[in-house]
């Protein structure tokens, strides 16, 4: 699927920018593993009961960072050409397809890539499950040894730029001080989540329902796209002018693409 192109409000854009978020499920075949238990153990029972044991160990069931599953990755990317946002891959596309889709794209453009606690999740998580798949991602690594710009501003580095984990920064690198960005996209006046949260994802896949997880997954984007605008207000980057621009920019992107959930997108915001 290519990138539906919009056009860009001005010439301002440079370095192209790469909002990503993932969805995950537990990883049922790799439970099995770790635990030695066989087929006669369905999906839903092995999920069950590693859910158990992370609740008895740590008080949540979150599991582990390498436990993970992607089953979605969504973007907007940010050029001079304008702005695209969509799911990568296809519905049928495995994990490892889909995080190979992402390593390329910056492999290909080098982008600044901005999250919403992509440090202390997403990121993680595609770093363990590439291990496990032999995907590589040569660029996203790259400390400074082939390309010396890297060797002070890489994706790797708490403190560099060409990874901007939003919730991190605004945080003032205090887990304490950390925010769910539905609500402080909400606070700001956009819509924040809509029909779905990441507790839900499991549910839904076991449903069959890939396509809502990935539109989803791609509400968040823009979300995290549009607090994105409005920090680079907040830290001078962008004017007034600037600003309004570009977020109009995103609201007539979305307003062009035929899917329900822009619609209903769309309708949430004020």
């Amino acid at each position: 699927m290519a990138w539906a192109r919009t056009p860009c409000c001005d010439g301002a854009i440079v370095t192209p920018v790469l909002v990503f978020d993932i969805e995950t499920i537990p990883d049922v075949a790799g439970l099995r593993v770790l635990n030695e238990w066989d087929e006669t153990v369905d999906d839903a029972e092995v999920a069950a009961r590693a859910f158990a044991a992370r609740v008895e160990k740590t008080g949540r069931d979150f599991l582990a960072h390498q436990l993970h599953r992607v089953v979605a990755i969504s973007c907007l990317f940010r050029d001079a050409d304008g702005l695209r946002v969509r799911s990568l891959g296809t519905l049928e596309d495995g994990e490892a397809a889909l995080i190979q889709a992402f390593y390329r794209t910056i492999e290909k453009y080098t982008p600044q890539l901005v999250s919403w606690n992509g440090s202390g999740f997403d990121l993680p998580v595609l770093s363990y499950r590439a291990l496990i798949h032999g995907v590589s991602a040569a660029r996203f690594w790259e400390l400074g040894d082939d390309d010396r710009d890297f060797r002070y501003n890489n994706y790797i580095s708490r403190y560099h730029t060409r990874h901007l984990d939003l919730m991190d920064l605004l945080a003032m690198y205090q887990a304490r001080a950390a925010a769910p960005l539905d609500e402080v996209a909400r606070l700001c006046g956009f819509p924040g989540k809509l029909g779905m949260d990441g507790s839900q994802v499991w549910p839904a896949y076991q449903a069959g329902r890939i396509g809502e997880i990935r539109n989803y997954c791609e509400t968040d984007v823009l979300n995290t796209w549009l607090v994105f605008c409005r920090f680079q207000l907040l830290r001078g980057i962008h004017t007034l002018d600037a600003y309004r621009a570009e977020v109009e920019l995103a609201r007539g992107t979305i307003a062009a693409l035929p899917e329900n959930h822009w619609r209903e997108y769309l309708a949430a915001w004020r």
